[in-house]
């Protein structure tokens, strides 16, 4: 299987600059797991775009940040991630913190749902904010 993270854009204006040190960021994460990089989509979009991915498929109605589609198989992580620019840039605000570092937040935590993270209770979001913030420090280095 081919190594590659691929970057696309739907209803937004929002352009990523610096590809090659995320993707490189992405790969450390999910080689920190114990997995191997296979072929991963971030997939930046608007609100809308997102707000229907999540009715059609997860059967909600609201506004998130983040969905993640898990094609992984045999310990080769691969899927989809679409993120609400907007929702980050809000989440940002929300935050006290810089658009960059929630993105990368937002990144760090759909990569984590493809290596088998959940978030479903308490504990699990625990679990995961931790290691969100662990790997956000690895990609200022």
């Amino acid at each position: 299987m081919r190594v590659s993270v691929n970057y696309f854009y739907e209803s937004t204006a929002f352009r990523l600059t610096n590809k090659t040190v995320v993707s490189s960021w992405i790969k450390t994460i999910i080689s920190k797991e114990k997995k191997k990089a296979g072929s991963i989509c971030i997939i930046f979009c608007s609100d809308n775009v997102l707000l229907n991915i999540n009715k059609k498929f997860l059967k909600r109605n609201n506004y998130t940040d983040v969905i993640s589609f898990d094609y992984s198989e045999d310990h080769i992580v691969s899927g989809d991630i679409y993120l609400s620019t907007e929702r980050v840039a809000e989440n940002a605000i929300k935050n006290k913190v810089t658009f960059y570092k929630e993105l990368y937040r937002i990144i760090a935590h759909g990569v984590l749902h493809l290596t088998g993270y959940s978030d479903s209770t308490k504990a699990e979001k625990l679990v995961m904010k931790a290691k969100e913030n662990i790997y956000i420090k690895h990609i200022y280095r």
